[in-house]
């Protein structure tokens, strides 16, 4: 108790700035039902608002965003975690939150000269030659600058933000204990899991902030692409690499974005996005170890139609099963197999309330849409978008790593086409299918899994007996305890509750009257105001329980 409170003290000046913000920014839809806006309009330009004026013209999920972006580095990020939830999100929310750019005004290389050289154990001339004062690129979490190395290599720092982590903690503090009051208030919120997204991101983010790890899932990635000569992955100078700062090679090419650049220099954008496509699948359907995020903005294109991958910040990451499972719903979509998508459908989610049969009927007319079309019609964003409408009408949620693959392939898909407007990635991917659909089938495949699951058994008989004993010995000691859990239980709980409260103050304040009208008829005794004092208390105090009553009733009427 007493860490919560200097918790909350420490952390009342942040939640202050937060409290600001999404007041002044409203939530739209709910400010013009209240009718409110032209009153928060002329306060926002009494407080000199920022955008006060525009706000209550924006609809919520614009709303939403700007309140992100104002609230800085945390909920820029939550922003962009929230972009990867497809299956929870509509498009126009979507939209919005992948608009939230990860830049900032840069900080002067003064102020993070002392942090550099604290990491470096030196002074900057010590190591390089020269250091570009001005940034490449600044972001909410750190910038980059230009620099050379004694030998002459170009390289680049990434330095994060001095004094980043002490805010990103208290935001992280605030929001777990946001989400706990919501789902308490809001049980039906309950389905969309957000524990569970908010310990995606809270993993998500600290992983971020550390520079290092960064640089560890680069290396990683080079690895498993170490065949592929077309392919660059920046390298990572380790000596000078860590927590707060990393050093990698300055990749000097064309920036994604630059198509102008790209044709000027005879590059093949068709060839490009065939071996960006490819390095990406290999790594999703191979690998299991992922680029999430790539963009143009994090590809260079180099001579020789080369591509170099950079920003290793977000990764995704796959099991063997999970990867079967996806081949196998790309699959059945492709072949028309619907019952075998709403079977890795409903695995994938843990609504146990969904109509099995609506929602097998709504995904046969859905892999009936696309199967009718040849597979160069077919448009991969297209066809996860309709699936993702579909999921979030039978209240379906994706399990994390697979919302971020989804958000991956679409953001593939998106490349690509940018490259080549005609490039289809399903009619590229669909060899890869085949093929591991086909591995799948051969008799050593079919070994290996024989094996691996006479082994999981062997375990699991082996381990029987031990875990027999522990389950006798928890229930003599009367340990063992089953747990049930009434769906919205608490609600009628709180319901009954209430209505005893009321019951028991109505008894309470019928006693007071009848026994304060009893005491008004007795001669003698202390007086007030000239009637008796026991009486006059009595029915002063019967007046405040009917006034309780009275707005007890209200607010349950108002609420229900």
């Amino acid at each position: 108790m007493i860490w919560e409170m200097l918790n909350a003290a420490r952390d009342l000046g942040r939640v202050q700035e937060i409290a600001a913000v999404l007041i002044r920014y409203g939530f739209g839809s709910f400010v013009r039902g209240l009718g409110v806006g032209s009153a928060l309009e002329r306060a926002g330009r009494i407080l000199h608002w920022q955008h006060a004026e525009e706000f209550v013209k924006l609809d919520t999920p614009q709303r939403i965003r700007r309140a992100l972006e104002e609230l800085g580095p945390t909920f820029i990020k939550l922003g962009q975690i929230l972009a990867t939830r497809v299956d929870l999100f509509s498009p126009q929310y979507i939209t919005e939150f992948e608009k939230l750019q990860d830049q900032a005004l840069p900080l002067p290389f003064e102020d993070l000269l002392p942090q550099v050289e604290e990491d470096m154990g030196g002074k900057l001339e010590e190591f390089f030659l020269d250091v570009d004062r001005q940034p490449l690129a600044a972001a909410s979490i750190a910038q980059v600058h230009k620099a050379m190395l004694l030998n002459g290599k170009p390289v680049i720092l990434k330095i994060r933000r001095p004094g980043l982590r002490k805010t990103i903690e208290a935001d992280l503090r605030l929001l777990h204990r946001f989400v706990e009051i919501i789902e308490s208030e809001v049980p039906d919120i309950r389905r969309f899991h957000p524990r569970e997204i908010l310990r995606q991101f809270t993993q998500s983010l600290r992983r971020e902030l550390d520079l290092a790890g960064e640089c560890r899932n680069a290396e990683r990635i080079a690895v498993n692409l170490a065949n592929d000569a077309n392919i660059i992955i920046p390298r990572v100078y380790w000596q000078w690499t860590g927590e707060r700062m990393n050093v990698q090679e300055y990749i000097q090419g064309i920036h994604g974005r630059d198509i102008e650049a790209m044709e000027k220099n005879g590059l093949d954008r068709n060839v490009l996005a065939d071996r960006g496509t490819r390095a990406i699948i290999k790594m999703i359907m191979e690998d299991g170890f992922f680029h999430a995020d790539p963009h143009p903005g994090n590809v260079f294109y180099l001579p020789g139609n080369k591509l170099a991958f950079i920003d290793f910040g977000m990764v995704g990451r796959l099991t063997e099963e999970r990867r079967d499972q996806v081949v196998s719903l790309l699959y059945g979509m492709i072949n028309h197999l619907p019952l075998k998508v709403a079977e890795i459908l409903e695995d994938w989610s843990d609504n146990i309330y969904t109509d099995e049969c609506a929602l097998t009927i709504e995904i046969e007319a859905f892999v009936d849409q696309y199967s009718s079309l040849a597979l160069k019609d077919l448009s991969l964003t297209a066809m996860l978008s309709d699936l993702m409408a579909l999921l979030r009408d039978h209240k379906l949620m994706l399990p994390a790593d697979l919302a971020l693959l989804i958000k991956a392939y679409i953001t593939l898909d998106g490349l690509g086409r940018y490259l080549n407007p005609d490039f289809n990635t399903l009619v590229f991917a669909a060899p890869y299918i085949r093929d591991i659909m086909t591995e799948r089938y051969r008799p050593e495949a079919f070994a290996r899994r024989g094996w691996r699951n006479l082994v999981s058994v062997g375990e699991l008989l082996s381990s029987l007996p031990g875990d027999l004993r522990k389950l006798l010995r928890a229930t003599r000691k009367g340990a063992f305890q089953v747990d049930i859990t009434v769906r919205h239980l608490d609600r009628y709980v709180n319901i009954m509750d209430n209505a005893i409260s009321r019951l028991t103050m109505g008894m309470v304040t019928s006693a007071l009257i009848i026994g304060s009208s009893i005491i008004m008829t007795v001669e003698g005794g202390p007086e007030l105001f000239g009637l008796p004092a026991f009486g006059f208390i009595g029915y002063t105090l019967a007046s405040l329980g009917g006034i309780w009553l009275l707005l007890s009733i209200w607010n349950s009427g108002r609420n229900s």
